[in-house]
């Protein structure tokens, strides 16, 4: 594990000053002021992604010649969503991408992005989205591509891509045509002109998170981009660190909601104590989700199914505790919540795309069903 992470998790370990302290008051100070304008679409904010990147939020996690520890990382995108819950997804493009790259087998993909993408100077997402529905029978995988001189050409379309821009990249999954049944995964680069990015139709929430449509039309992805020729076990290997890092989402959600439940009761707890959900049962419940996330962030790397179950009945929780405590928050505001001006608003729909977004609520329930 790299020296910074390994200052990271015992800082995490001796209570000191940690990192995600330092990215709370970035969030508090520079996000705060743009979480309305993101999640309307009206700006992307890459600049603030940076920061956060120059404050370590993107190399914590990092693994090197052992273990890998997730607690950091995620406790850092705990502190973004709390403030907005869209930048809390970016985050985890970002640390999803951090997270392929530092697990890959290629040297010179490793040395060409690694300090690339763990420093925010390169930006970037996670195309899986299909893959991993592809995965557990539920789509085809909607890339093709075939072996050429120094590479593959890949071809298809990607109907949502987040955390993209010009200048960005991203990991994905292609099924090779020339050889039944494999499949790859790579780093694609949006400033290729053979990659299209398209915009996406306006969505209920988050709009600002860079998230388009994504053409490709006889790509070629140097062997350099190849995150892994095997993607099969590749993806094995990291599965459980692409959905324990989305617990930062939901963590940073529902603290925030409690927050606002907590901000009413001086002028509405009186008739608040009637509603059948109150702050103390979400702190509980809160403490119980971050307790066993940081126990499970430990070992992002264990094989035994009883772990990858484990796994994915927490993120189940995670998703199902966000809109619960989102709804809660909303009717312990009552009309002032229903103000376009009040962030309680925001916050239930940013706590529905933490049930939708890839493993969605339905997946993860088959997910179980299948394990």
């Amino acid at each position: 594990m790299g020296s910074l992470a390994v200052s990271r998790i015992e800082e995490l370990d001796r209570g000191g000053p940690s990192l995600a302290d330092e990215v709370a008051t970035i969030a508090r100070k520079e996000l705060a002021p743009l979480a309305p304008a993101i999640d309307h679409g009206e700006i992307y904010p890459a600049e603030v992604l940076r920061r956060f990147g120059e404050a370590g939020a993107w190399r914590s996690h990092l693994p090197h010649e052992g273990p890998a520890d997730l607690r950091c990382a995620i406790e850092a995108m705990a502190a973004i969503g709390e403030v907005c819950g869209a930048t809390a997804f970016m985050a985890w493009c970002q640390n999803t991408l951090v997270w392929y790259a530092g697990n890959s087998c290629n040297l010179k993909l490793a040395r060409r992005f690694g300090d690339g993408f763990a420093s925010g100077k390169i930006l970037g997402g996670t195309g899986l989205s299909n893959p991993m529905k592809s995965f557990f029978g539920i789509e085809k995988l909607k890339l093709k591509g075939r072996k050429v001189d120094g590479g593959y050409v890949v071809r298809g379309a990607l109907p949502w891509v987040s955390n993209l821009g010009p200048d960005h990249f991203f990991g994905t999954i292609f099924e090779r045509e020339d050889a039944h049944g494999e499949i790859v995964m790579c780093l694609a680069d949006c400033a290729d002109p053979a990659i299209t990015l398209t915009p996406c139709k306006p969505f209920l929430a988050m709009d600002g998170t860079g998230t388009y449509g994504v053409q490709f039309r006889d790509v070629f992805v140097p062997d350099e981009l190849i995150l892994a020729e095997q993607a099969g076990p590749f993806v094995k290997k990291i599965r459980a660190g692409f959905i324990l890092l989305q617990l930062g989402m939901g963590l940073g959600l529902i603290k925030d909601c409690i927050n606002i439940m907590d901000e009413v009761d001086s002028s509405l707890g009186h008739v608040n104590r009637y509603l059948p959900q109150q702050p103390v049962h979400f702190k509980e419940l809160f403490g119980e989700l971050e307790r066993e996330t940081m126990l499970l962030a430990r070992d992002p790397y264990n094989t035994e199914d009883a772990y990858w179950r484990k796994v994915i009945a927490l993120r189940l929780r995670a998703g199902d505790a966000s809109v619960a405590a989102a709804h809660a928050a909303m009717l312990h505001c009552g009309a002032r919540g229903y103000l376009k001006s009040h962030r309680v608003q925001r916050r239930l729909r940013e706590a529905y795309f933490v049930a939708i977004v890839t493993p969605a609520t339905k997946q993860l329930r088959k997910m179980l069903a299948d394990a």
